[in-house]
């Protein structure tokens, strides 16, 4: 097994418009990042851009490089490092083999994966799963966090599922997709539809009856107050937004019973957000028989609240004796999860993730 403080990994942001490259060696990144014009139509020019920003790279660290590793936004065969079909990127219609292709060009192993996935994956093993268990630990719980969903609020509902520093691919390489699940306001739309930047920008127009194209920053800014506008109608177009993300996060909290940490863009805007998210996650549903029960077993947390933070982190344990003994056996009846945002940022999260990703694949492990 080699030293993971001398493994270094060559990542890549790919974007609709840029491609932004960078080295990690230890998980610190060792280099300026590199960024090149992405070129999305023209499929020459755009693998040119890849291999000249991997190339420079290599010329800066003037080091032995162990693997390439990076993030696409979409579908793809991760086993086999063919890119499909993506909407910022048509040059890559049909199905590119981007992995073999730079595996021959570089003679390194080339790991290719979601974004979503990745983010999660960074967060799993430098982010926000670290530290809640760090928290934990400084406030004397013996509490361990082992699962993790993360959420990217952007262009798409990305999400990816980290299950004891397993990344979930599943058999298919969709394990973990969230885009895809119902929508919460209509069960016939996909969830995506009202969680993405579509979502805030069409909610906004329609709350504020204004024909003027705001981009989310400027929506976000009128939440604020900085910038003329709809400042109610701007509110509640990321809370709605919030409502159909709690929606689909607490049916994967169902499955994969961890804390959430939410990235993106839009996730900036935490502050509207979050309150509805929440709302959606703490919220009841009902037997047939008109019983009340809670949408999670778990007691749900805002992990940004220092309050709520803080009620989070207490050991509660319960005890009781075992029957016919005077011996006493602890345990937690109370289960808790709760919600993150970010604090390496998603770009970074995702390098990250890229990076482990690699050095867990070199190692034979994921």
């Amino acid at each position: 097994m080699q030293d993971n403080d001398h493994i270094t990994v060559l990542t890549l942001d790919a974007g609709g418009t840029n491609f932004v490259f960078s080295a990690i060696r230890g998980g610190e990144e060792i280099v300026t990042p590199v960024s090149m014009p992405a070129y999305p139509d023209d499929l020459e020019k755009c693998l040119g851009a890849i291999v000249c920003g991997f190339r420079e790279l290599i010329g800066r660290i003037g080091a032995v490089v162990d693997a390439i590793s990076f993030a696409f936004p979409g579908p793809a065969d991760y086993t086999n490092g063919v890119i499909g079909d993506l909407p910022n990127l048509p040059a890559f219609r049909g199905g590119v083999a981007l992995g073999p292709y730079l595996e021959k060009e570089f003679g390194l192993p080339v790991y290719v994966n979601n974004d979503g996935n990745l983010f999660a994956y960074g967060e799993a093993y430098a982010g926000m799963l670290p530290h809640t268990n760090e928290l934990l630990r400084k406030a004397g719980s013996c509490k361990v966090y082992g699962n993790l969903i993360g959420v990217t609020l952007g262009t798409g509902f990305g999400c990816g599922v980290v299950t004891g520093n397993q990344l979930l691919l599943g058999d298919n390489g969709c394990g973990g997709d969230a885009w895809l699940s119902a929508n919460r306001f209509d069960g016939r739309l996909i969830a995506e539809e009202d969680v993405s930047i579509r979502a805030v920008l069409r909610n906004y127009r329609e709350l504020s009856a204004e024909d003027i194209n705001h981009t989310p920053k400027e929506i976000f800014e009128i939440a604020e107050g900085e910038r003329p506008g709809n400042r109610s109608a701007a509110i509640e177009s990321f809370g709605r937004l919030g409502q159909a993300a709690g929606y689909t996060i607490a049916e994967y909290l169902n499955v994969v019973d961890g804390i959430v940490v939410l990235g993106g863009g839009i996730s900036n805007a935490h502050p509207y957000i979050l309150p509805a998210l929440l709302k959606e996650m703490r919220a009841s549903r009902r037997t047939l028989t008109g019983s009340v029960v809670p949408r999670l077993q778990m007691q749900v947390y805002n992990l940004e609240n220092e309050d709520e933070l803080n009620e989070f982190l207490k050991d509660e344990l319960e005890s009781t004796t075992i029957p016919g003994s005077d011996t006493v056996v602890h345990y937690r009846e109370k289960k808790k999860t709760g919600v993150w945002v970010s604090r390496l940022g998603t770009s970074r999260a995702v390098s990250l993730g890229a990076y482990h990703y690699a050095v867990n694949r070199l190692q034979g492990i994921n």
